[in-house]
């Protein structure tokens, strides 16, 4: 133990999980530190797939953080820390939404999807393509594409998260997908436009 009542760690190795969330419970600045470093990057990326830009996943960032510090203490290890940190931040991603009263999702008619967006088109994409485009969709459709596509909720969830209804997650999605074929299909024309050059 340090003289501040905190975990001492070698500087040698890099310490397991369960010693640095014992050092974050204890107050440890160095264990929150390192904890940040390890996990920020993965973090960051969550805030930027529900967020408008970089500045607001900054901000969702910070208070995902100051939350995972605040209630480390309720993490019980039935999973990964990683999964329980992943839901504290897209949590805190919706709730950062609804509490800046941005485009939430709103009860809308069936939309058909008349063809989802398959793994293979995606693959087409860089990363950063693909968040782009996602970032440019409107909230609503964002956070129900990214709840469900990416982050593996069900509509059932997805209506629960959202206060909205399981026929508007599945609308909402439909209409997410329709609106990045339609930017996909740009994308694609700019670039082969691009390449006659």
């Amino acid at each position: 133990m340090s003289r501040s009542g905190g975990m001492r760690l070698e500087a040698k190795r890099q310490p397991l999980e369960a010693e640095l969330i014992q050092g974050c419970l204890q107050g440890d600045r160095q264990c929150c530190k390192l904890l940040y470093e390890q996990t920020a990057s993965v973090m960051f990326g969550i805030c930027l797939r529900y967020a408008s830009d970089f500045h607001e996943a900054e901000d969702i960032l910070q208070e995902g953080y100051i939350k995972v510090f605040r209630y480390i203490s309720q993490y019980r290890g039935d999973g990964p820390l990683e999964g329980w940190m992943r839901r504290i931040f897209i949590n805190t991603a919706l709730a950062y939404g609804r509490r800046h009263k941005c485009e939430s999702p709103t009860e809308d008619p069936p939309y058909p999807d008349d063809e989802p967006l398959t793994a293979d088109v995606l693959s087409r994409l860089e990363t950063f393509e693909l968040l782009e485009l996602v970032q440019n969709l409107p909230r609503g459709y964002r956070m129900v594409f990214n709840l469900y596509v990416i982050d593996g909720y069900s509509h059932k969830e997805i209506a629960g998260l959202l206060g909205i209804s399981e026929g508007t997650s599945k609308s909402q999605l439909a209409r997410a997908r329709s609106q990045l074929r339609k930017m996909l299909a740009n994308t694609q024309q700019k670039k082969t436009y691009a390449k006659a050059f």
